[in-house]
This record gives structure tokens, sequence and C-alpha cells, in this order.
């Protein structure tokens, strides 16, 4: 078996390795940045999106018996909860993404029917309320890092205001959440300790006085016992907080990347209903989908597949397919992608994100208040190839930091 290794810097040029890949017949073995397990990689939007809504093959391997082949989701699981007592770490390693089937749908159906259209559109003016609080005082400042002093704590926010925590309790879970999720990594545990026992408190308490939240619509439907429902305050936090901070500033830096679609833009700001989804399509911050593992031997996309072989969706090759997108390397806040997403940025099928509504939310209040409200476009203030970026584990590379002046 011959595996490529896909390099953080590979993995981020879809017209690069991707594009190769794309035009091979059939799944190619990779290794995925930072792991040393191969996987078959689909790189085609119409293969990902079989892939994505293909019953045979699942997330939860260990629902497949007798089968001894590699599996880079372990090695991955094993890099995130190194270090993390056990007591905690069955509520990092429990989430929705990693069922199938029954279950998932058991623990998806109180969450989808908490995540009510009514509760994210109440969140709106929270939103634009804390976006214009937040920029406003970065406006007062010569230099201010978009990424960590404004997208992390706006989505910080939000979360602590969905699920429901109490405002004079924010700042301390909001610090927790920071040394968890996205601190120098001293704090870790500190942070992670803080919020399991944080949110215990907050499911008992909401018992005895519920309130508009989530955590009290969850109890209220009944259908997640409270260590689930510790599990669901965690994956929003895994998921409703980083990802969308790290696109909203790599969505901005895309913006300042292509000056002549921003000022498109700020003239023609009814294009924002077409520059969201555009960008989110662009940018596809989760580059890689989660692992699927093939439940029985059969052909997929050209390629056999063995029980119990893992296979990886590329999202990011996905979203800038050339058979799919006319120039897919170009940003263009004018494309029209008629109805639906138009891309695959929050996944397909029966895990298509939750949060996509919330998402798409925030990300149109956040590029109204910042870039067409204004009077002056954000400038980077300092040079583009100075910008710090990190390497994400099987991901690609993120930025670290977006220096801008407001």
């Amino acid at each position: 078996m011959t595996a490529v290794r896909l390099t953080p810097e590979l993995v981020e040029n879809p017209v690069g390795a991707y594009a190769d890949l794309r035009s091979r017949p059939g799944l190619g073995h990779v290794l995925l940045p930072g792991l040393d397990t191969p996987v078959r990689l689909v790189t085609r939007h119409e293969d990902v999106r079989a892939a994505l809504s293909e019953p045979r093959l699942v997330r939860d391997r260990s629902t497949i018996a007798d089968s001894a082949m590699p599996d880079p989701q372990a090695e991955l699981l094993a890099q995130g909860l190194d270090g993390i007592p056990p007591e905690y770490a069955q509520y990092l390693s429990g989430h929705l993404a990693l069922f199938d089937g029954d279950e998932h749908t058991r623990r998806r159906n109180p969450l989808t029917r908490a995540f009510t259209a009514r509760r994210v559109a109440a969140l709106r003016p929270f939103v634009e309320k804390t976006a214009q609080e937040l920029i406003e005082a970065l406006a007062e400042r010569e230099q201010a890092d978009l990424l960590g002093e404004f997208a992390y704590p706006l989505c910080t926010a939000v979360i602590c205001a969905l699920v429901g925590v109490d405002a004079a309790d924010q700042d301390r879970v909001c610090g927790w959440i920071r040394d968890f999720a996205y601190g120098d990594g001293s704090r870790v545990l500190e942070g992670l300790g803080g919020v399991v026992e944080y949110a215990k408190d907050l499911v008992a308490r909401r018992r005895d006085a519920p309130s508009d939240d989530l955590v009290s619509a969850l109890l209220a439907d009944g259908g997640m016992t409270d260590d689930e429902i510790v599990t669901v305050f965690f994956l929003l936090i895994n998921t409703g907080i980083t990802p969308p901070a790290l696109f909203l500033a790599h969505a901005a830096l895309a913006l300042l990347d292509h000056p002549d679609q921003l000022a498109r833009l700020r003239a023609e700001p009814e294009l924002l209903g077409r520059a969201v989804p555009e960008l989110l399509r662009y940018v596809t911050l989760v580059r890689m989908g989660a692992t699927l593992y093939a439940t029985e031997d059969f052909v997929f996309a050209g390629t056999p597949l063995v029980k119990g072989e893992a296979v990886t969706v590329a999202l990011f090759s996905a979203d800038h397919d050339p058979a799919v997108y006319d120039a897919p390397e170009r940003l263009d806040v004018t494309r029209d992608f008629g109805r639906g997403d138009g891309h695959l940025a929050f996944g397909h099928g029966p895990h298509y994100c939750i949060g996509a509504a919330l998402g798409r939310l925030v990300t149109g209040v956040v590029f109204e208040e910042l870039l067409l409200n204004r009077p002056t476009a954000p400038k980077l203030a300092v040079d583009r190839a100075a910008l710090r970026f990190g390497h994400w584990p099987g991901d690609g590379f993120h930025l670290l930091g977006l220096p801008v002046r407001l």
C-alpha cells in the first residue's frame, strides 16, 4: 500500500494535491497531516456528498466486528485525549459525530427540537449588541486581533447565551472555555474541569428552575441523560466556538486578500446574502470530515472497500471542485448558488451541522457590523507574510491571530 503523505501546506492548496487526487480514478490512500495511519480520501464533490449519506459508511467503528483494518480516528482521538482524566474524557469522546443510525437519532433529535429557528432568531439582538460593543472597543486601539479579541469572545458569548449560562457567571465560564478551547495550553485541565462541574451544576439548577435556554429545553424534552446533556454542552463548545471564530477570521482575511471583492460588497451591501455562502465555500474551515468505516466489502466511487476500511472526506477539496464550480479558486461575492447551501462547509446527510442556521446568522451580523456599517473597511496591521498559522492534526493550517486596524 503506497499512501500519499499530505503536508499541511498541501491540505491548504485546492489546486495542488487535491486537484491531482481528484483527477485520479478511484480513491487513493493518504496520510493526513500529523497522522501515520493511512485512509482512503474522497476528494470529488459528487463522491463526498454520496459518502456522507451512504449507510454502509459509518462513524462508530465499534459496531463493525472482526476487522483489523488500521484506524486513523483512533490515532487522532488518542492525540486529543492525551492527558485528559477518564472522568472528563467521556464528555469529549461521546459526542454526536461518532454515532450512527438509531443511537445517533436518539441523541440528535432532542437537540434538533431544542435548537429551534425561534431560539436562533431570538439571539440576533444579542449578537448585534455584542459585536457592536466589541468593535467599538477595538476601534479605539491602534491595532487589534480580530481573532483573539473579537471572534473568539463573540462566539463564546453567543454559546453561553444559547445554553443558558447566567449573566453573573459568564465571565467565569468564558474564562474556563478560553483556557480549554483556545488558550496557550497551560490551563487546559483547569478549564476542562471548570466547564464540566459548571455544566453539571447548571443541569441540576435548570431541572429545579427551568429557563428559556437550550439546557432547559433538553431537560424538558426528556430524551437525554444528564451526562449526555453535559456532553452536548461540550459539543457546542468544541463546534460552536473555535471553528466559527476561526471561520470569521479566515473569511475576513479572504476579503482582505481580495480587495476588489471587499469593495464590491461594501458598494452593494445587498450582496451579503450571496457573500456569506460564498465565503463558507471558499474557506471551508473544517478541511476534513469525520472518519467513516465500511460496514461490509463493497465498491464505492470506483474503489473496492474492505470491511472496516477507513474513509475520510475532503470537504475543502469538494468545495473547490471545478466540476461543480466555475473558477472555484476565485472568491466571488456575486456567486449565486440558487437553492440550498451550495457548499459542503456544514456537511451533508444525517450529520449535517445542527448549528448551521446560527452560523449563518452570526456570520451575517459580523460582516454587516464589521464591513458594511463602518466608514472604512478593516486593514491588515502587519505584512501578509507575517501572519502566523498553527497546524491542527489531521487537518491543515489555521490562523493564530489576525492583527488589523479598524
